[in-house]
């Protein structure tokens, strides 16, 4: 008889069939092939992560002491894992048969073997510093200190910056620079240490023009070094502390490894995370808050697969979000001034020559950081953004480990305007990738 185990996979594999059947790729030519690809591999297929719960769920009951009888608690607790991890992937699998054959086959063993979806999961993977350092005693000093640890192997950390301020622009940890939309909430940072979350709201009624007016900072536990902490800042309030009211990690053997200080009360707080190498700092700026951090490149990039494209400072705005600012700028300067839009005073007629004027005073350079100002004064009327954006400048010249990169100017050609060089690099692997799939579903029906 089959095994739980062996009958789910089986449906898994039915799936695939499913998809897979067809025409092999010696009666294709390559244009058929390509369409073919395309057409039953949607784009979300290649974010789907089903497989991956599915090898999950079979390493944690493979090989284990219950082998052979289903009905011990490990069991359930390994199936309640499996149906977490297709939750999370569920936004990315939705059209994809595998994943609902999946689903459903996770509910019936559930069902077979009396297991209760409320209950524990797995043991949650051990958060430990990308750094080599997984050996060190969880009471050892350089588990909490990121730089000590590099110091004894010899071997510097690669600093990188991201930047979130005005209306709103967005600085990436790859150096793209893009004006966005991105309205309501949205994830800047989420990491396996932390996760960072903005909130924008339109600045004027009926404008398609926003600013931050919330903030969220989730420090993730961490060994014996911090406890699980947040911040949290919005319009008005900017507390120098945790929203337990403290100011530091708690009471663990590395707890100064963690704290917040208060530069100007109500304006600019810093929070240093030690144990992972990371600067935060936060302003409030007029009516609106602006973000800039600084983080090792291992801890940037230390992200589980499933969330990468939920990762603005990371991979950028989404296309769909992004406003290409140069364009609205040069008709701005052909008229010299905008209509006056729904909810304005006669306090905000910025033209293209005052706005150009106010700007030069803070940022003499006209790099992106001044053309953002110029552009969110004609968009805002609000002369406010003109801080704003020299701060955001201020905090790149404090934070950015390569001093040759604190400017940013437009590109003449290549990636659009405000867009990311990532997202502009993909469309040919895309191809390569479709076909590469294909084959491979091809050779393992």
């Amino acid at each position: 008889m089959q095994s739980s185990r062996e009958r789910i996979l089986v449906q898994v594999r039915a799936g695939w069939m499913g998809m897979g059947r067809g025409a092999g790729p010696t009666a294709l030519g390559l244009f058929q092939v390509v369409t073919v690809a395309l057409c039953v591999f949607p784009a979300v297929s290649f974010q789907c992560r089903i497989l991956k719960c599915t090898s999950e769920f079979w390493a944690a009951t493979s090989g284990s002491h219950h082998t052979g009888t289903d009905e011990a608690p490990e069991y359930c607790t390994a199936l309640r894992a499996y149906a977490h991890c297709t939750r999370r992937t569920a936004r990315t699998c939705r059209g994809d048969l595998a994943f609902h054959s999946t689903v459903h086959g996770i509910d019936d063993l559930m069902t077979q073997h009396n297991c209760s979806k409320d209950g524990p999961t797995s043991a949650p993977r051990l958060r430990t510093l990308p750094t080599g350092d997984s050996q060190e005693r969880s009471d050892s000093p350089e588990i909490c200190h990121y730089e000590r640890s590099f110091h004894k192997h010899s071997v510097p950390p690669n600093y990188t910056h991201c930047g979130f301020f005005g209306d709103p622009h967005l600085r990436t940890f790859t150096d793209s620079f893009q004006t966005c939309k991105v309205q309501g909430a949205w994830p800047l940072i989420d990491n396996n240490y932390l996760n960072v979350q903005v909130t924008n709201t339109p600045v004027l009624p009926g404008s398609p023009a926003t600013a931050t007016s919330k903030l969220t900072i989730i420090f993730r536990n961490f060994q014996d070094c911090i406890e699980n902490k947040v911040y949290q800042a919005e319009t008005d309030e900017l507390p120098a502390a945790f929203t337990d009211g403290s100011r530091n990690g708690g009471d663990r053997h590395g707890a100064n490894s963690l704290k917040i200080t208060e530069k100007v009360p109500g304006q600019h707080i810093e929070i240093q995370a030690k144990y992972i190498g990371t600067t935060i700092v936060v302003r409030q700026v007029g009516r609106y808050l602006t973000f800039a951090a600084r983080m090792p490149e291992e801890v940037v990039n230390a992200v589980d697969k499933d969330n990468q494209g939920l990762y603005l400072c990371l991979w950028g705005c989404p296309v769909s979000q992004q406003i290409d600012f140069r364009t609205f700028r040069a008709r701005a300067a052909d008229t010299n001034t905008l209509p006056r839009r729904r909810g304005s005073t006669s306090t905000d007629a910025f033209t293209y020559e005052t706005a150009t004027s106010k700007c030069k005073e803070k940022l003499p350079v006209e790099d992106l950081y001044f053309q953002s100002c110029v552009f969110d004064l004609l968009t805002t009327g609000d002369v406010n953004f003109t801080l704003a954006a020299y701060y955001a400048f201020e905090d790149v010249k404090m934070l950015h480990s390569n001093k040759e990169k604190i400017h940013i100017f437009e590109r003449t050609g290549g990636v659009a305007p405000g867009g990311s060089a990532i997202e502009h690099t993909l469309s040919i692997p895309v191809l390569l990738i479709s076909l590469l799939w294909l084959q491979f579903c091809l050779m393992h029906p």
